[in-house]
């Protein structure tokens, strides 16, 4: 997957890795670069973690993991910083320039959505391809898919990924392979997602 996790995931290896990035269109092509509205994150000195927690359990009507939304919340502050050290650039106040314009929407309690304009993901994707382009140890496979895992001794030892334009399905051998193919909207017959959102990852994992 070429979107924010993706992305974000390969720049935060070790360089001596050799990376290999597939996506089944181009690497720009994803469910962030969609993005619009921004990231909920705590920023400001009214606000706090437990406000974001309660307000993101409460959304959840009883669905989220406490857990794992205690993990995100916690960690927001530290990917912003992630973000805007790969160039990312989020919109300011005009008075000063230094603060966060942040938004609010619903289910929060307070002002605490990051954005650039109304074009976050399409700012975060760019920027996030244009710092893996620099590294040499990361290739971009453009136009693959990925179709199964390569499972042995209940062990992970890659994928099989079909080439589209040539037609075949080709072996992709690794210490460490991870999913991250976004979200499933497209499987839906009404959705704003992109045509690459439908929910391979999913599916991979779920057969493995």
């Amino acid at each position: 997957g070429s979107g924010a996790s993706g992305l974000s995931f390969s720049l935060n290896l070790d360089k001596d890795y050799s990376v290999n990035i597939i996506t089944k269109k181009e690497i720009s092509e994803s469910n962030t670069k969609y993005a619009q509205g921004g990231i909920a994150v705590v920023q400001k000195k009214e606000d706090d973690f437990k406000y974001h927690i309660q307000d993101t359990l409460e959304a959840g009507d009883g669905l989220c993991n406490e857990k794992v939304v205690r993990m995100v919340v916690e960690n927001g502050p530290k990917r912003i910083r992630n973000l805007i050290d790969w160039g990312v650039e989020f919109s300011l106040w005009d008075k000063d320039k230094k603060q966060f314009n942040l938004g609010k929407e619903g289910g929060h309690s307070k002002r605490r959505i990051v954005h650039y304009a109304d074009f976050t993901g399409e700012e975060i994707e760019n920027k996030l391809i244009n710092q893996v382009k620099k590294h040499k140890n990361i290739k971009i496979f453009e136009n693959y898919i990925a179709v199964n895992l390569i499972i042995k001794n209940k062990r992970c030892w890659g994928a099989y990924v079909l080439d589209k334009k040539k037609g075949i399905v080709k072996t992709f051998l690794a210490k460490h392979t991870v999913l991250a193919t976004g979200g499933v909207g497209k499987v839906y017959i009404y959705t704003s997602n992109p045509d690459t959102a439908t929910g391979d990852g999913i599916a991979i994992a779920y057969r493995a």
